[in-house]
């Protein structure tokens, strides 16, 4: 992808994964690791043994993103309209935390879909953040 990616250490339940680099490198980072969140979730509820045989249905994927609070108003818009607008072009589910993380100086954007919802979601995010 040309992204520099760095994944925190397996010490806690869920781990952080730093993604930087040019808009274009983390766009297809994040495609390349939403694929394989996908394949991952669609092969554990095979093997689970829930049964249902869903044929194509595709497994829903969430990450949450580490945003910085300065950034949230931007990517929220006036009244809401631009976290709207992400959605309804992306078809994703997105949700910015009203509360900053501990101790810090960031929330959390929670977002969830298929991989390609997700990917786009991420990009929509990234263009607003670089505005």
């Amino acid at each position: 992808s040309g992204a520099k990616i760095n994944i925190s250490d397996g010490s806690c339940p869920e781990r952080i994964v730093t993604v930087t680099g040019p808009t274009n490198s983390i766009f297809k980072a994040f495609t390349l690791i939403c694929k394989k969140f996908e394949e991952w979730c669609s092969q554990f509820h095979e093997g689970g043994g829930a049964g249902g045989g869903g044929g194509n249905t595709r497994t829903p994927i969430t990450l949450r993103l580490i945003v910085p609070a300065s950034q949230c108003g931007s990517l929220i818009g006036k009244g809401g309209s631009k976290i709207k607008e992400i959605r309804e072009v992306t078809g994703a589910l997105i949700q910015v935390a009203s509360e900053m993380l501990p101790s810090s100086t960031e929330r959390t954007v929670t977002i969830s879909g298929t991989s390609e919802a997700i990917t786009q979601c991420i990009y929509h995010i990234c263009c607003v953040m670089l505005e």
